[in-house]
This record gives C-alpha cells, structure tokens and sequence, in this order.
C-alpha cells in the first residue's frame, strides 16, 4: 500500500481517513489527556444552601 499523498495524515487530527488504507486512522503518539473539572456548587460548600434558596426564590418568582 503506497501513500497516495492525500495529506489527510498532515492535518494533525487524531483520527483521520486513510484512502490508501480505505480505513480510519487513529493516530495514538499525539493523545492529550484533559481532566474534567467541577465547576458550580456542591453541597460541600459553605455558600450552598444561601445559593440553593435564593436560584429557588429566582425560579419560583417568575
């Protein structure tokens, strides 16, 4: 199988289509691991519950 130069290897994308190979490609040595953060309220929060109440108060009132 010869490369058909179609340059979608070139593109720095992890997964691609090889149209010599006539499959996708996932290309592993370039894999960024992101973590997930927790953003917003937890009950764990000192600020919880007068937060809770008051988006309560809000939804209720309109």
């Amino acid at each position: 199988m010869e490369c058909i130069h179609c340059q979608n290897c070139k593109q720095g994308q992890s997964i691609y289509y090889c149209a010599a190979k006539d499959d996708f490609v996932i290309d592993t040595h370039e894999t960024i691991v992101v973590e997930k953060t927790r953003t917003g309220w937890k009950k764990g929060d000192r600020n919880y519950e007068a937060h809770r109440r008051k988006t309560r108060k809000e939804n209720i009132e309109e």
